[in-house]
């Protein structure tokens, strides 16, 4: 490959004239800018996870890397605020940040060492950006942060300027515009109707009325009525607790001037290590003094017996930091499953996680001999949910859309291979026959990433019918014959739990299935739901399609079913009753451990 420049994102202010390009990856292409990239002089790096087996080794890595800086991290920051916290309160409250940005940071230098590797670089733009506009105020924020050009050009670019003995020129770009980062986002207020006026009136006032050891449920993913009958059966005047927003605080590079004492294996570590007290989000430093006094402040229960919650552990930091704070003092914490992957992706840190902070967690049905906190519940999604269908109806095909960049870690596609996705699903529509064509809906995903998902599709099916992802999809489903799902989460584990016909279908290399998974999917296979190529899928819709009541409901078909969902989805006659009772045992388990 001749000598290039080096483009690292799809910001064009760092993209110079009339020279010949590297881009760093697909992420440098948005497709809705095809007209400023489509004539360059320019090469693609290839993205070094298309190796899946190193995608996973490299996960490893990652994993144990993690655990010397948790343990590291938690006497420095026990040091710098004055405080006697255990690492499992660490984990609980900085956790999810240090492994994602670990992960990324680790990804984007990765793509920096190839460039340097196998490609003769002249030299590269970046922008001249101020630390001040790329350090995150909490969890919340960096979610935000990562997916944008200018926070990964900036990470790019530093990783090149700390880049040991590089031989690049680099050009220093000046941002003329004003750029004012925001650290928090306020909804636009919607109209208040009287009912939704009283029901928050009479919650504010019940609120109020609660012992402070009393069991706390927040987000747990159960239906209204089935979250206040459950708190009812524990003794305690049902309410819906709600979350606070993050308090504001200034960052102070004057508090960023420490560093580790571990010594680094590597050139990645090094940089790793220089680069954490630089982005390490404001809350867990210079703000935690402010946290801590919000925590203290919060109207929820001072000493709860018991937390339980579906999907607050990982981006609600005044929540994490309250949690963190109560489990120190003897509090049993329960997650409950809150995603379809869990159990079935072959791995994923964000599951790692959540097992390594709870007391119990709570699956949809699976369990696992080497973990004894896995307990076996429900889905509780469709917790007394009927969904009609129609059985003369349309096609549904669900899609997904992932992020440009990778973030953190687990067995799906990652970042560019998201186009190796896409093009399955036009294989998909381009073998069925025009009859089928014609009543198929494809439901894109409500973000978009910049994948501009909906201008793809009508270039390659300009009279394809298209949802953007914002109709409920109990509606669609209501409105069709079969519910075709394409990836490995949620969809596809609801729509057989109410017994909805469904197909499934992806690429098994880039959605790797637990060892404990595959014998179900290979059921699942024998029977014609589960599918590993976009042509096999077709080919079934194809032959079922003017009576797919017939098919769905031969006795074989519905025995694969519920064999599946009883492992990954399963329904429960009484789940209100088994719930009680599986969380009142924790809280027993937790109090025998501790004695």
């Amino acid at each position: 490959m001749k000598s290039r420049y080096l483009v690292t994102t799809a910001d064009e202010r760092t993209w110079p004239t009339g020279k010949p390009i590297l881009f760093l990856g697909e992420w440098c292409r948005l497709y809705n800018r095809k007209i400023a990239w489509e004539k360059l002089d320019a090469k693609i790096l290839p993205y070094h996870w298309d190796d899946r087996s190193k995608l996973y080794r490299d996960y490893q890595y990652l994993r144990v890397l993690y655990e010397k800086l948790l343990a590291e991290l938690s006497i420095i920051l026990n040091e710098l605020h004055g405080v006697d916290n255990s690492s499992r309160y660490w984990r609980i409250l900085i956790g999810p940040w240090l492994g994602f940005f670990t992960q990324m940071l680790f990804d984007r230098w990765e793509m920096i060492n190839s460039a340097q590797t196998k490609v003769d670089i002249l030299g590269v733009r970046i922008l001249d950006t101020p630390l001040n506009q790329t350090v995150p105020l909490d969890m919340t924020d960096f979610n935000k942060l990562y997916l944008d050009d200018f926070w990964n050009e900036a990470i790019f670019a530093q990783i090149l300027r700390a880049y040991p003995n590089i031989h690049i020129d680099i050009v220093r770009v000046h941002i003329s515009e004003n750029l004012t980062k925001k650290h928090s986002f306020i909804p636009a207020s919607e109209p208040q109707s009287w009912k939704r006026i009283f029901m928050r009136t009479l919650n504010l006032f019940l609120q109020k009325l609660y012992f402070d050891n009393e069991a706390f449920f927040i987000t747990t993913y159960l239906p209204l009525k089935s979250s206040l009958m459950l708190q009812w059966k524990f003794g305690q005047i049902p309410k819906i607790w709600h979350t606070f927003p993050s308090s504001r605080t200034s960052l102070d590079e004057s508090t960023r001037n420490w560093s580790f004492k571990v010594l680094p294996k590597n050139s990645f570590e090094t940089i790793l290590y220089k680069m954490i007290p630089k982005h390490i989000p404001i809350l867990y430093l210079e703000g935690y003094s402010n946290l801590q006094k919000q925590v203290a402040e919060l109207p929820w229960p001072k000493k709860p017996k018991l937390i339980f919650t579906s999907n607050l552990y990982c981006s609600d930091d005044v929540f994490k930091a309250w949690s963190a704070s109560k489990v120190e003092k003897g509090s049993t914490f329960v997650i409950g499953q809150h995603g379809g992957g869990h159990g079935i992706h072959k791995w994923g840190f964000l599951e790692d996680h959540q097992m390594a902070i709870s007391d119990s967690w709570l699956s949809w049905g699976w369990d696992s001999p080497n973990n004894s906190k896995i307990i076996p519940f429900g889905n509780v999604k469709i917790v007394n949910h009927f969904q009609e269908y129609d059985s003369k109806g349309k096609a549904l095909l669900i899609q997904m859309s992932l992020p440009r960049y990778s973030y953190h870690m687990y067995s799906i596609p990652t970042s560019s291979q998201w186009l190796a996705y896409f093009e399955d699903q036009y294989k998909f529509i381009t073998e069925l026959p025009e009859e089928i064509r014609k009543q198929l809906v494809v439901r894109t995903y409500s973000q978009d990433y910049g994948r501009c998902q909906k201008q793809l599709w009508l270039e390659r099916f300009p009279d394809i019918q298209i949802d953007d992802g914002i109709i409920p999809i109990n509606y669609l489903i209501k409105k069709s014959r079969i519910y075709i799902s394409t990836y490995n989460s949620s969809t596809f584990l609801e729509s057989l739990g109410m017994n909805i016909p469904t197909i499934i279908f992806w690429n098994p290399s880039h959605w790797e299935l637990s060892d404990n998974a595959i014998p179900f999917f290979n059921h699942l296979k024998e029977v014609g739901i589960f599918h590993e190529t976009p042509q096999s899928a077709a080919a079934k819709l194809s032959e079922i399609w003017n009576n797919v009541d017939n098919w769905w409901f031969q006795k074989k078909i519905q025995d694969v079913r519920q064999y599946f969902c009883h492992q990954f989805s399963r329904v429960l006659r009484n789940p209100i009753n088994t719930l009680k009772n599986i969380l009142l045992s924790t809280e027993k388990d937790r109090f025998h451990r501790k004695v």
